[in-house]
């Protein structure tokens, strides 16, 4: 297979396990063959192994590549990855692209999407989408959508990865040089979720003081207070702008992971984001600081801090996500067979109810196929006692 010199050169078994399951199963029933299957992740190397999986599994593949599409946001990616795809007959297709041979009654079987940004297109059977910031765009699809964001799986990438992504950009930077390193920091994180608290975790671990800005009488879910809180994060009310002003102008290093466009745009925050001498960064895909704070102020000019990095996430990190994002793609042709992988008594496939059929639009995993994949990284994947410890579980302990 053209990856495999690629990936071996690059990755243990152990970094992809989930993935490394799936692509021996698929190898075998070869359940995408002879079908159009669209991979719209961020393009980097550790994304490869979504793209052999697939091809294992038989399927024509194509690589989205979005600019400004429905989110109007830019799909960050290697280009020496993209030019290796185009060199070895991998298409890399804009959602232009996609939309223009539509109209020549060629369609694409499955879009595995990130950010909406191919929700405008008609594919056969359905879309997965990977973030939580795309399902907007798929909330009146009349296909079936199955969101990987809205499970426990995704949480691995998003609160282990992405937090981990940050600090080895500040490293690459030079922020942490010195014999304490990051020790004794002040650090501010904006947002409570996922991301916020797999970084103020990370800052926690590294030897920071960390505070978090957050909703505290409206939290939206999923919010990881409580874990943040027997931590020794301070947790400090967005609405008290003196003391998130009094946070800012004392800070060490300042990150945004709220997901919400603006979030940090109030005049006496703009005001103190511009005084303070903190090192500025965001960690979400919109910006958060608003217009009145500079490009040049913020670090790599408010775009995701971890995209600097050949490996925005490590794959480690980013497996169980990718293997969920490929394997509800083959849910969708299972659903649309009318068949589910459970098993009956009499060892064939049980047929779908009606009522198990899923309707239009966005839905969650199945929870037995998240169950697999985190089963699979604990026990065979090189950070299983991290996911143990995230999840409160032993690594022999079923879940």
């Amino acid at each position: 297979m053209i990856f495999d010199e690629i990936v071996n050169s690059a990755y243990r078994p152990e970094e992809y396990p989930a993935l490394t399951a799936f692509s021996a199963e698929w190898a075998c029933t070869r359940p995408f063959l002879g079908l159009r299957v669209l991979v719209a992740t961020p393009i980097f190397r550790n994304t490869i192994t979504e793209y052999r999986a697939l091809i294992a599994g038989g399927a024509e593949l194509y690589v989205g590549r979005a600019s400004g599409g429905a989110g109007g946001a830019v799909m960050p990616c290697d280009e020496g990855v993209v030019k290796f795809l185009q060199e070895n007959g991998i298409e890399v297709l804009t959602p232009q692209d996609v939309l223009e041979a539509e109209a020549n009654d060629e369609f694409i079987d499955i879009i595995l999407d990130c950010a909406g940004q191919f929700s405008a297109c008609h594919p056969h059977y359905g879309f997965v989408e990977l973030t939580r910031s795309g399902v907007q765009f798929f909330e009146k699809c009349p296909l079936p959508v199955y969101v990987a964001d809205s499970g426990i799986v995704k949480r691995i990438e998003t609160t282990l990865g992405t937090g981990d992504g940050y600090f080895r950009a500040l490293e690459q930077l030079g922020y942490s040089e010195g014999p304490a390193g990051f020790e004794g920091k002040k650090l501010v994180v904006f947002g409570s979720g996922k991301v916020g608290a797999g970084i103020a975790l990370q800052g926690v671990s590294r030897g920071c003081s960390v505070s978090t800005v957050t909703q505290v009488r409206q939290v939206s879910s999923p919010n990881f207070i409580p874990s943040l809180e027997s931590n020794s994060v301070d947790i400090v009310d967005c609405e008290n702008t003196t003391a998130v002003v009094e946070l800012l102008l004392n800070a060490d290093f300042v990150v945004t992971a709220t997901g919400v466009k603006n979030a940090l745009a109030r005049p006496a925050l703009t005001e103190a984001l511009l005084e303070t001498r903190a090192v500025l960064a965001n960690m979400g895909v919109e910006d958060e600081f608003g217009e009145a704070v500079p490009e040049s102020r913020v670090l790599n000019k408010k775009a995701p801090l971890n995209f600097i990095l050949e490996e925005p996430t490590h794959l480690k990190y980013i497996d169980a996500s990718l293997a969920l994002h490929a394997a509800l793609g083959e849910r969708l042709l299972q659903e649309a067979m009318g068949v589910i992988p459970q098993e009956a008594a009499c060892g064939m496939p049980r047929m779908l109810d009606v009522c198990e059929i899923p309707c239009a639009g966005p839905q969650n995993p199945p929870a037995e196929l998240e169950q697999r994949i985190l089963v699979t990284t604990m026990q065979n994947g090189t950070i299983g006692p991290e996911l143990c410890g995230m999840l409160g579980f032993s690594p022999d302990a079923e879940i």
